[in-house]
């Protein structure tokens, strides 16, 4: 297989492993992004950590439901009103396992002694608690909910257009 063929493959095949790669490339940039955009409004803008963090995550969000658009998924055939109601479905299902997983396997594993004796203090606890729920809920659930549901036409999307159409003032409107 020549290397433009791989490259071929890696930017338009939609099977499975094609995808994933390519939501990786997509997960770095939206990451990048929702970084520097934080490190900007506390460094340069001089907001609180906690505005700093929730701009810096819509940005990044942005980013991402764009990119996967039209690069991970190629999901031109359907609505941009029902990707971004489905995309905030996912991502607000995203932050709460995040922040909840996070805390319940913190909890679960701060009292185990065997983790100091190898060399883990509490901020390890945390650390590894974040990155390992991350990882679950970035490849069991998002990308699956991205892949699946999404970046597809779904039985959802009629009632997705709807409501954006409901929340978004119309000009000239005729029933």
């Amino acid at each position: 297989m020549k290397l433009n063929n791989v490259g071929d493959k890696l930017l338009h095949n939609d099977n499975f492993i094609f995808t994933f790669l390519r939501s990786g490339v997509s997960s770095q940039a939206s990451g990048w992004t929702d970084f520097a955009v934080s490190f900007v409004f506390f460094a340069w803008v001089h907001c609180t950590p906690w505005v700093s963090t929730a701009l810096g995550a819509v940005a990044g969000g942005v980013v991402n439901c764009i990119l996967n658009y039209r690069f991970t998924f190629h999901a031109d055939g359907v609505d941009w009103r029902a990707v971004v109601v489905k995309f905030a479905m996912v991502w607000l299902g995203s932050l709460l396992l995040n922040s909840f997983g996070t805390q319940a396997l913190f909890w679960m594993i701060q009292d185990w002694d065997w983790l100091e004796e190898i060399g883990f203090r509490r901020d390890g606890y945390f650390a590894a608690a974040r990155l390992f729920i991350s990882l679950v809920v970035s490849w069991g659930w998002n990308f699956l909910l991205q892949r699946y549901f999404v970046y597809r036409v779904t039985w959802f999307d009629p009632y997705a257009v709807k409501l954006v159409r409901n929340l978004l003032p119309h000009h000239h409107h005729t029933h």
